[in-house]
């Protein structure tokens, strides 16, 4: 994964693809929700610093949105389509309830749409997983995240999925501590204001 660029929307605290992608929204539980995937540019800006996309790709993308506004508004539509969608199955995974039937047919419709871009090469007597043409598509930032999503869905690791444990911020990460006890999606940010709060309860207690 690409190192964020200093004054970066994003951040990427989530330990899977799937996971960084969901947390495109802050305060997702408070009245003062905010929305990181604000237009085309800023979904191609996640693509690149996440390692979804190359840099070459998210040019030559970057070009194609600029020639096709309307495309790029779709595309970027769908994307936070699928980010609801998958936040919705890991956030169940995580509360250990139902999976929303809808939210997995979401999920469903774009893995069968990204397959049909997946392709095995052979070179240097390896068999790889390669992307057909990303760079002529609008949605080919998702491609790689659709394909971890499901990935992570199907593997022993979902057990781990856990949710930030304050109250406004229901981030999503992979917990790959030892004992598995996470409970923050930043220590630094969530855990250091869960802490806070806290000793300030306290002391007004006292």
């Amino acid at each position: 994964m690409s190192q964020p660029h200093s004054k970066s929307p994003f951040e990427y605290s989530g330990g899977n693809l799937a996971l960084d992608f969901t947390n495109t929204v802050n305060n997702r539980l408070s009245g003062e929700r905010k929305e990181l995937l604000t237009d085309y540019e800023r979904l191609l800006q996640w693509g690149e610093e996440s390692g979804a996309i190359t840099k070459k790709t998210r040019d030559r993308l970057q070009q194609l949105s600029a020639e096709t506004p309307g495309h790029a508004m779709s595309a970027l539509r769908h994307a936070v389509q699928v980010r609801e969608a998958v936040y919705d199955i890991f956030c169940a995974v995580a509360e250990r309830r139902v999976v929303p039937a809808t939210a997995l047919a979401v999920l469903n419709k774009a893995a069968h749409q990204v397959a049909q871009h997946d392709e095995i090469i052979h070179a240097n007597r390896r068999f790889l997983r390669e992307w057909r043409s990303p760079e002529t598509n609008l949605d080919a930032v998702l491609w790689p995240v659709v394909r971890v999503a499901t990935d992570l869905l199907t593997s022993d690791d979902v057990s781990f999925v856990r949710q930030c444990a304050a109250d406004d911020c229901a981030w999503l990460f992979l917990d790959a501590t030892k004992n598995h006890r996470r409970r923050w999606c930043d220590m630094k940010i969530c855990g250091n204001r869960d802490k806070a709060r806290r000793y300030y309860q306290r002391q007004r207690l006292a």
